[in-house]
């Protein structure tokens, strides 16, 4: 066990209580337990299938859980209404998922107008978040097949942030970007998590955004958590499921 798993047991923002869900006879998650502290970026790290993206809906009950307890706000998600949960939690992922017969405004604008906010307050929130991620004012009417794919990945993250919630949940935001595009991403993305100070729980494969981008990671493996760890603990680590992760990239960064 990690040393950062003692936190698991704390008071998070969100918590994971021996959480494991099944589809049909399959075990896709299997007696998980951690939290997600206030202001964080969590990253759930792990190959295609080990149960990632499942974790993550069911923070916002997309998914519910076969047996445990998923608690955001100290609450079960069970006991929270489905739209008001999911209005409450900002939600990225790759290729942003923008409606494509909305323009750029109406997209952001998305969960703000289902709250029935003012027409001039809306606006407002749209100026304020294009603005924030770096989106020119000339792209408001602008719709997604308009957009390059780092102006899209932007727009995501404005709706994400558009009714100021507490808590973002990012699946593979970066994943579908060209390298260039994506290296500028994240690094906007720091820029915004020092200043907004969210707590987020990003979903990757790649082990240098995971270090990058992470305050804490949770290694899954078939399913199963392996453990939560500080970034530094992670890298360093000697434990064989670890290294798999982080020998590729130091042996890629070693001189030829």
């Amino acid at each position: 066990m990690s040393t950062s798993d003692a936190r698991s047991n704390s008071q998070g923002v969100i918590q994971f209580r021996d959480v494991s869900f099944s589809v049909a006879e399959q075990r896709i998650l299997s007696e998980v337990s951690f939290s997600v502290e206030s202001g964080e970026t969590l990253i759930l790290l792990g190959r295609s299938g080990s149960g990632k993206t499942t974790a993550l809906k069911l923070i916002n009950r997309l998914l519910a859980p076969t047996y445990g307890q998923v608690l955001v706000g100290g609450r079960s998600t069970s006991e929270w209404d489905a739209i008001k949960l999911r209005r409450s939690i900002g939600w990225v992922i790759q290729e942003s998922g923008l409606f494509p017969h909305y323009t750029v405004e109406k997209n952001i604008a998305v969960v703000p107008q289902l709250e029935h906010w003012p027409v001039e307050r809306v606006q407002s929130r749209v100026t304020e978040l294009m603005q924030l991620v770096g989106l020119d004012p000339s792209l408001r009417a602008r719709y997604p097949h308009q957009l390059s794919g780092g102006q899209r990945q932007r727009v995501g993250v404005a709706r994400a942030l558009a009714a100021d919630p507490q808590i973002l949940l990012m699946d593979e935001p970066f994943g579908a970007l060209d390298p260039i595009t994506r290296a500028e991403l994240r690094k906007e993305f720091l820029k915004l998590q020092q200043r907004l100070s969210k707590t987020v729980v990003m979903v990757t494969h790649d082990v240098r955004e995971a270090l990058l981008l992470g305050s804490r990671i949770a290694l899954f493996e078939a399913g199963r958590l392996i453990g939560v760890f500080g970034k530094e603990e992670f890298a360093a680590s000697a434990d064989a499921q670890i290294r798999q992760y982080v020998d590729p990239i130091r042996e890629a960064a070693l001189p030829v």
